[in-house]
């Protein structure tokens, strides 16, 4: 504990570097929260993903729709359970900052293909019985402060016009991972209303009776369509969130990036205070080494030192980080699951304490190796 004293007296010396350092590791580990949680947002949910499901899109462009009438063709197919159609529908809640995901799909089979959702079956008779009914997830929800029976208006951007939705039930997760900030309407609903909709889809999710038949399917679906007016590819559906996640930019890339230069400059940052601290308390270092302080002790209160300004810097910065992620997601619910775990904290913690570690070894050693003599003749 008297060693513990010692370092925090000797840090606070310079109250003014002490607060810029720790200002400098709480800024970089905040902006490695910050980019953590929007790769979660990208990422996570791929984890929940059922292995048995495909994708079938236009071979063109996911914004190419594809025939209705396909959808009979892959039922029959050896192999198939279930086929669902489904459209990106894109709207916007009262203002263009509150956009999130919103897909208009066909009720029948929906439930028994994505198991991963929680779906109350008298909330989903009611969506399925009312061609304005809507599903959405708990966090969004909770966000607006929806309630089953509410009334809500949706301004469309792909399908403009005010359109407006009777929340027939809200839905949560089986699995960790769930995305819950979604919203689901009714595909008859959208292809009443929009004539040139009638008899097209933007995609089909297709559930495969065992994840044996998933490789003949791909191939089966996409050499059924071929040469046709909208050929398909189709694809498992985690390779289908990876490739719709990439077209937002590549995020590991820059979580890399940015990561690589904030722990330069912290390297750089930390290891300028460290020997500047070190440099100014030479002969301080050589009154504890004639007062019997080991060399070995003397490294480990400066590196104690820098481990010091690590872990407080890194404290504050990922605490701010994760009340930041709490109040919600700045990308307009674009991520889904915008998120900070704990293991990503941790992360966060061991990530500063090794940048503190290699700021402060080599002033550290300096320390250790300065001899009394060579000390006490510097003024």
């Amino acid at each position: 504990m008297k060693y513990l004293r010692l370092i925090y007296a000797n840090i606070l010396r310079k109250k003014m570097r002490f607060f810029l350092t720790i200002g400098s590791f709480g800024v970089a580990l905040f902006l490695f929260g910050i980019l953590v949680a929007i790769h979660n947002g990208f990422y996570e949910g791929i984890n929940a993903v059922e292995d048995n499901r495909l994708i079938v899109r236009n071979k063109t462009s996911l914004l190419v729709f594809l025939p209705y009438s396909y959808k009979a063709k892959i039922e029959a197919m050896e192999g198939v359970e279930y086929v669902i159609p489904s459209v990106w529908f894109a709207g916007v809640y009262k203002d263009r900052k509150n956009f999130f995901s919103q897909f208009a799909i066909e009720t029948a089979g929906w439930a028994e293909t994505y198991p991963e959702y929680a779906i109350d079956k008298d909330q989903w008779s009611t969506f399925a019985m009312d061609r304005q009914g809507c599903m959405v997830g708990k966090a969004l929800a909770d966000k607006f402060g929806w309630k089953v029976g509410d009334r809500i208006p949706i301004e469309g951007t792909i399908f403009p016009g005010a359109w407006e939705f009777n929340i027939s039930g809200i839905f949560e997760g089986n699995k960790k991972n769930v995305d819950l900030n979604q919203m689901w309407i009714r595909y008859e609903y959208l292809a009443e209303s929009i004539p040139f909709m009638k008899g097209q889809v933007g995609w089909y999710a297709v559930k495969a009776n065992h994840t044996d038949y998933v490789n003949s399917l791909i191939s089966r679906i996409d050499g059924e369509f071929s040469n046709s007016p909208a050929e398909t590819k189709t694809e498992p559906e985690k390779i289908w969130m990876i490739g719709f996640a990439k077209q937002m930019g590549n995020i590991n890339l820059i979580l890399i990036s940015v990561g690589g230069v904030v722990i330069f400059t912290l390297l750089l940052v930390t290891g300028s205070t460290m020997a500047m601290s070190v440099r100014e308390r030479t002969s301080e270092w050589a009154t504890l080494k004639t007062l019997g302080y080991g060399d070995g002790l003397v490294l480990g209160l400066v590196l104690g030192e820098s481990f010091f300004y690590a872990f407080i810097g890194g404290a504050v910065g990922l605490g701010l980080a994760w009340l930041f992620v709490s109040n919600g997601d700045p990308t307009g619910m674009m991520g889904g699951l915008f998120a900070l775990s704990a293991g990503n904290i941790l992360t966060g913690i061991g990530l500063t304490l090794i940048t503190g570690f290699f700021a402060g070894v080599v002033p550290a050693v300096s320390a250790m190796k300065l001899r009394i003599v060579d000390a006490l003749r510097r003024v």
